[in-house]
């Protein structure tokens, strides 16, 4: 028996001895031996670098968005530290519009609120990269320095319906803007040293059921359209990493597609960092490592088990596996946590609200500007009405949202303006807004956790004609604002979001009427993160400004515009339609649900059309390649955009320099105020085999500020593959041989000049790959 004992003393003791070797020689991660320490990890660790850490640290602990305490509270999730190879944890952070973390924490009376830009559709309607750029840099040291690594954004699917509850962490309807915008905010985060994760990759164009979604298109459309954003991006600014969407494309998850995750993301665009899933629950472990999904977030259990699991019985290679740990390694050996960065806790905020304000101005849109009525003349009080007013919207729902310091409101930015507001309307307001966000509070279903995540649209206060006669003495002007707010999760309703509600519509003729009566102007403020309808009430405005979601500077960068102290430059990113249906895209849009769910109740089993599949009988009609090509009247065409000054275009020029498009035009600045212009560079093919859009934009430029009289000459390039249309029956890119014309414009509709240029035929060859697998009925010329 002592024998045995001290047998079994020894053993353990051998164990012991050859753990602590194990140790004491295990390779420590540098940027150099990344191989090596793949080759020292266990299968157990190798699956739990997979899998997100969640709250507790460990791999699989499935915390949700948000519900991350350890490292940085309020974070979206961490990766699991080994240290015994010297890998650390990682913290992920949302989201497109500033840092979301928790601004209190239990412990400290210290605040750690982050600064809130201007959503997505604002900062794209600037068409100003290096502008973008200045916001990525400043959204980065944030990042910086709240301790955190990778920041989940930006947002770069594409418009596809107005009615998409995300659009407005978004950036366009065109994938041009959209790759080039989302280009330039990588690069301005990344010059920080911290990384991005571009979403949602791809297809995600709608919240209703967007986790078990099948967003069902052609190939063509798929390349042109849903990925081409995501390419430029990629190809200009090699974000650190790419989250992988919910949704189902062409019948397979997009986090479970090799096709699109290895194949045309690392095979053909070269991508070089890591996949992550969007925050979900276990699906087909293994056949996320295959597709090349990286990391598992936020994880669970279960899925380092199956991993394990299905590597030692070979129904997943163990070579996916040590790929996938090296794309996360090549993380985390840039990452501040890996490089031991003393971050502060406290970024210059100042510094960062004045960005945002520049920023939000320059993406402010001005829709309609009758007589001159902007920038106010003699105007020093207004009287001020619409909810949105008082509770402006700086931002939208979710998981997107930023908790600010604070979000100035209208009355405080135009009282900064030197501008005041008639004390009795003021009062009324204020206090039915205090009153409605008490009751929002009690009110609310906490198990739409996401809709509570950031600042609610308050219902719309009637006002009587009686109240409004009252302002008209006191006040030079009236001002109502119009709010919309969307979010993660829902999608918009064409009723109650996207049109104007009766209230809103009687306020608004009501308030236009008895102040022309007096000769005083109505100006509307759009306070929304999406297109709104416009047609049945916009005459009775003299002037409209889209002032979008514009972060917590909101009311000072409107007072900016309004006063003149800016000039508006904004130029819409997406076409503003007479009525939701006139998208072609609506009628394959979710919309009303509750038929569905009847279905769904009765049990009829049969796939339920915008629950379970999508069909892009569009396909490649999307936005304005929609309305142009088929002569559909608008509110206001994509690319529109007023401002305070005139210009001209002359001297157009396009030539052929190799296997680029060198275009050239002269902008001079024929007002009397300072400002800025925006060219756009629409291409209309020759004819060929495929159908085309009439006109495609394939470039664009911004002058800097002109003074009065003042000119610039932009130059654009574009490649010449660019220029190319897919022609799927050969999974080929196809420039047709012949002449096309570059058309230069202030808008898809407002041409102010144009070039023909002949240009030889060419072909590029990509991979067969993510083709539908029902028929379509797809929409033809």
């Amino acid at each position: 028996m002592k024998i045995i004992k001290r047998t079994t003393i020894f053993l353990a003791a051998i164990i012991c001895s050859a753990e602590l070797s194990a140790q004491v020689n295990a390779p420590k991660l540098n940027a150099n031996n990344i191989d090596e320490v793949i080759k020292a990890m266990t299968l157990e660790e190798k699956a739990s670098l997979l899998v997100g850490g969640g709250n507790d640290g460990f791999a699989g602990s499935g915390a949700m968005m948000g519900a991350q305490k350890k490292l940085v509270a309020g974070a979206a999730g961490i990766t699991v530290a080994i240290p015994r190879l010297g890998i650390p944890s990682i913290v992920l952070t949302d989201g497109p519009a500033g840092v979301h973390i928790d601004a209190t924490r239990e412990g400290t009376s210290q605040t750690f609120y982050a600064t809130g830009f201007p959503i997505g559709t604002a900062l794209a309607c600037t068409w100003n990269t290096d502008l973008i750029r200045s916001v990525g840099k400043a959204i980065g040291n944030e990042v910086l320095e709240y301790g955190c690594d990778v920041i989940l954004g930006p947002g770069m699917n594409l418009h596809r319906n107005p009615l998409c509850g995300r659009n407005f962490e978004y950036y366009s309807e065109d994938p041009l803007v959209t790759g080039k915008i989302g280009a330039a905010m990588v690069q301005g985060i990344q010059s920080q040293g911290v990384g991005t994760s571009a979403k949602h990759f791809a297809v995600n164009s709608q919240e209703s059921d967007r986790t078990k979604v099948d967003e069902r298109l052609s190939q063509r459309a798929l390349r042109e359209l849903y990925l081409k954003g995501f390419e430029i991006m990629v190809k200009e600014s090699q974000p650190w990493t790419m989250m992988a969407s919910y949704n189902k494309i062409n019948g397979t998850f997009s986090q479970e597609s090799h096709d699109l995750l290895t194949t045309i993301l690392r095979n053909e665009w070269g991508f070089k960092g890591a996949v992550m899933t969007d925050w979900i629950g276990k699906r087909n472990t293994p056949a996320q490592v295959h597709a090349g999904n990286d990391l598992m977030m936020p994880g669970y259990p279960a899925q380092a088990k199956e991993i394990i699991q299905s590597a030692k019985d070979g129904s997943l290679d163990i070579n996916d596996v040590n790929n996938d740990v090296k794309h996360i390694l090549d993380i985390v050996v840039k990452s501040p946590k890996f490089k031991g960065y003393k971050y502060s806790d406290t970024p210059d905020l100042k510094a960062h609200a004045m960005i945002t304000r520049q920023s939000s101005t320059e993406g402010m849109v001005l829709l309609k500007n009758e007589k001159n009525t902007l920038p106010l003349q003699n105007i020093r009080k207004v009287a001020l009405f619409g909810v949105n007013s008082y509770d402006f919207l700086s931002c939208g729902l979710g998981s997107g949202c930023v908790h600010a310091p604070y979000v100035i409101d209208m009355v405080a930015g135009l009282n900064n303006a030197g501008i005041s507001t008639t004390k009795t309307l003021t009062d009324i307001y204020q206090k039915y807004v205090e009153y409605e966000r008490i009751k929002f509070q009690a009110d609310k279903d906490p198990t739409m956790w996401f809709l509570s995540q950031g600042q609610p649209k308050l219902p719309e206060m009637d006002v009587t004609k009686r109240c409004i006669d009252s302002e008209i003495d006191n006040a030079d002007a009236a001002i109502f604002t119009i709010g919309r707010q969307a979010g993660e999760g829902l999608d918009r309703d064409i009723n109650t979001d996207f049109n104007i509600s009766e209230s809103e519509r009687k306020i608004l003729s009501d308030v236009s009427n008895a102040f022309h009566q007096h000769g005083k102007p109505l100006i509307v403020i759009i306070n929304s993160g999406s297109v709104i309808e416009t047609a049945s009430w916009r005459d009775m405005a003299d002037a409209i400004l889209v002032a979008w979601q514009p972060g917590e500077e909101g009311g000072n960068a409107v007072a900016d515009v309004l006063t003149g102290k800016a000039n508006p430059s904004g130029k819409l990113t997406m076409t503003w339609p007479i009525s939701a249906t006139d998208h072609f895209s609506t009628k394959n849009f979710p919309q009303d649900m509750s038929l569905y769910d009847y279905k769904s109740m009765k049990d009829w089993g049969a796939p339920i059309k915008c629950s379970d599949f999508t069909n892009h009988e569009e396909d490649i009609y999307v936005g304005y390649r929609y309305f142009d090509t088929f002569n559909k009247n608008v509110s206001y065409p994509f690319g529109y955009g007023l401002s305070y000054t005139t210009f001209s275009y002359s001297h157009p020029s396009v030539k052929v320099n190799g296997d680029n498009v060198e275009v050239s035009i002269n902008i001079k600045n024929t007002g009397s105020k300072s400002g800025k212009e925006v060219a756009e560079v629409y291409v209309s093919a020759p004819k060929g085999k495929l159908q085309k859009p009439t006109k495609e934009l394939k470039a664009f430029g911004k002058t800097r500020d002109l003074k009065p009289g003042e000119s610039e000459t932009l130059k654009m390039s574009i490649k010449k593959m660019d220029l190319a249309s897919f022609d799927d029956t050969q999974s080929e890119w196809v420039v047709d041989k012949g002449t096309y014309t570059f058309r230069i414009g202030a808008s898809s509709r407002d041409i102010k000049a144009s070039a023909t240029v002949g240009i030889s035929g060419a072909t590029e060859k990509v991979n067969d790959v993510m083709k539908p697998q029902q028929v379509l009925n797809l929409l033809r010329q």
